[in-house]
């Protein structure tokens, strides 16, 4: 029997009307931050957004999801290649870790390639923080157009 991992993913609330189908596309082909997922059976058990700046969702809705069995928090690529990025990214990380003990992953699925090129251009990345936090989501250049 395969290992099983419970998810919850949250979302940048610039994209609450988004459908997740990159997200879930991600977690079925085990592509971007779930590829570390390769082998294991995955559940998304909750997926929300922030609820905006500064985030007042995300001091809340990981306990529901906890009751629904998450083992593992995964924060949205949209926080990272949306402009501006998640300001409060790390902060959601170290809070979660915190307060509620669970590993928090930045990313869901693979960073597209529209977004790499316009964030290469604007120099976004370049602090070592975002070298960190875009790491799990960056992708080859044929999986990376085939999320554009």
């Amino acid at each position: 029997m395969a290992e099983k991992k419970n998810i919850g993913i949250i979302i940048c609330n610039r994209y609450r009307t988004c459908a997740g189908g990159k997200c879930f596309r991600s977690v079925r082909l085990r592509e971007g931050a779930f590829a570390r997922y390769k082998g294991m059976d995955v559940e998304v058990v909750g997926y929300t957004s922030c609820d905006g700046c500064p985030g007042g969702n995300v001091e809340y809705t990981v306990d529901e999801m906890i009751k629904n069995g998450a083992q593992v928090i995964h924060l949205a690529t949209g926080m990272i290649v949306g402009y501006p990025p998640c300001p409060r990214i790390t902060n959601f990380k170290d809070y979660i870790e915190t307060k509620y003990g669970l590993e928090v992953v930045y990313g869901t699925h693979p960073i597209p390639e529209k977004y790499l090129q316009t964030h290469g251009r604007l120099g976004t990345w370049k602090v070592a923080r975002w070298k960190d936090i875009t790491a799990d989501t960056m992708a080859d250049e044929k999986t990376r157009l085939a999320y554009d």
